[in-house]
């Protein structure tokens, strides 16, 4: 026979276990099924009457208040299965196993809705087609619909381009060899640690200017007079030159970097330098 100090000390290891497997339940989303309910409460009311410290009585109401969380799961699951209209998979395989062939395919050709398209070539649409293609013009006669392209070619003289500033008087590795030149200057009078802000660089008094020696700064970036370091964060791209010019290797793979030299940036640029 059981002494009493070992009885409160079985009764406490089966609340404690009741406690825990609730826990779990409630805490990982299981099935609150998993819970015999009627099981629990036979064991609470077994041990109930040992109970004389205030942690065992503690310990007891802990059970019966996990218990009720459980219950209150089970009365939510039951609640959401019949709202959707839910079938338990075992009751419908059983159901399913329990009806005859004909049943099944009668209930199979009531809940089908199969989608059917035919296309095919007809001797109507084939006769439409050949008529189609008799009655087209020669396709001689159909370009001669399109009328043809003016002549809008023709041959620019040195004169032309350099008014519209396409070719300079000067040749082209010179001018930017002079520009890489004026690079070096204007960092050296008015660069930090070897660079100068871009737009501090190709500003100019006009926009076209701007424009221009936006296109020159692109090409000593492009043959190596120079490289670009961007910070996005901050919204700033500086130019540096190099004392020598750098030969790009084939297997350096090259990355293009658009910047946008738009009229609006110019009119900000030249706030900024005003402001000054």
């Amino acid at each position: 026979m059981q002494s009493k100090k070992e009885r409160v000390k079985i009764g406490r290891e089966r609340l404690q276990r009741i406690i825990e497997m609730c826990k779990a339940v409630e805490e990982r989303g299981l099935d609150p099924f998993l819970v015999n309910v009627d099981e629990i409460i036979k064991v609470v009311r077994e041990f109930f009457p040992d109970w004389e410290q205030p942690e065992d009585l503690c310990l007891d109401a802990e059970a019966i208040n996990r218990l009720a969380s459980v219950i209150k799961l089970q009365s939510e699951w039951v609640k959401h299965r019949s709202t959707t209209l839910y079938t338990d998979p075992f009751l419908l395989e059983e159901k399913i196993k329990s009806l005859d062939k004909e049943a099944i395919v009668e209930a199979f050709l009531g809940a089908w809705h199969p989608i059917v398209e035919l296309e095919q070539i007809s001797l109507h649409s084939l006769k439409e087609a050949l008529l189609y293609w008799e009655n087209l013009p020669p396709l001689k006669d159909r370009w001669k619909e399109f009328p043809s392209p003016e002549e809008a070619g023709g041959v620019a003289s040195p004169e032309e381009l350099l008014r519209l500033k396409i070719l300079r008087d000067k040749a082209f590795t010179e001018e930017l060899e002079n520009f890489w030149n004026e690079l070096k200057r204007e960092v050296a009078e008015k660069g930090e640690n070897g660079k100068i802000r871009y737009w501090d660089f190709i500003g100019a008094e006009t926009y076209e200017e701007t424009v221009y020696r936006a296109f020159l700064t692109s090409f000593l970036v492009t043959y190596g007079y120079a490289t670009l370091e961007v910070y996005p964060l901050e919204d700033e791209i500086f130019i540096k030159p190099f004392e020598k010019q750098q030969r790009r290797t084939a297997k350096k793979q090259l990355v293009s970097l658009p910047i946008a030299i738009t009229r609006e940036e110019w009119e900000k640029w030249k706030e900024r330098v005003k402001a000054k």
